[in-house]
């Protein structure tokens, strides 16, 4: 006789995501943000010769690279959401801390550190909870 618990083992198991400083399990804060290439260098870089790279980046204007995507994730022990790149190679995932230029690669990402062509004013008054934005606009008497 078959257990029950033999007979839903065809749920997904959880990835084996750990965080690269702490080794605990790491849990998805976010959805995963794909990344492109637009530029041949970044093609080049993941092994695919300069030729290849050439000629992909001119026949489409974006190529998506399989098994890299940014996502954010809570360590327990950090206690905190950090983001990540992550790459997955059959069935085991490397991350690393997202860097700057990776944002620019990815779609549908609100960058962290804000848009960088809004102003301070306006990202000041964007976070403010309640109106205490009057203070902004003193008079000189």
């Amino acid at each position: 006789m078959q257990r029950r618990c033999d007979r839903n083992r065809k749920r997904s198991k959880r990835r084996a995501i750990y965080c690269p400083i702490h080794g605990c399990y790491l849990e998805s804060m976010s959805q995963k943000y794909t990344l492109y290439a637009d530029k041949a260098g970044q093609l080049q870089q993941r092994g695919i010769n300069r030729k290849d790279a050439l000629m992909l980046v001119a026949a489409k204007t974006t190529v998506p690279l399989d098994g890299e995507w940014l996502e954010a994730f809570w360590c327990q022990e950090c206690q905190a959401t950090k983001w990540y790149h992550v790459s997955r190679q059959e069935s085991k995932y490397e991350l690393s801390p997202a860097p700057p230029e990776l944002w620019q690669q990815a779609t549908g990402v609100i960058q962290p550190n804000g848009n960088p062509s809004v102003g301070e004013f306006t990202r000041r008054q964007a976070k403010m909870v309640d109106f205490q934005g009057v203070r902004d606009f003193r008079f000189i008497t």
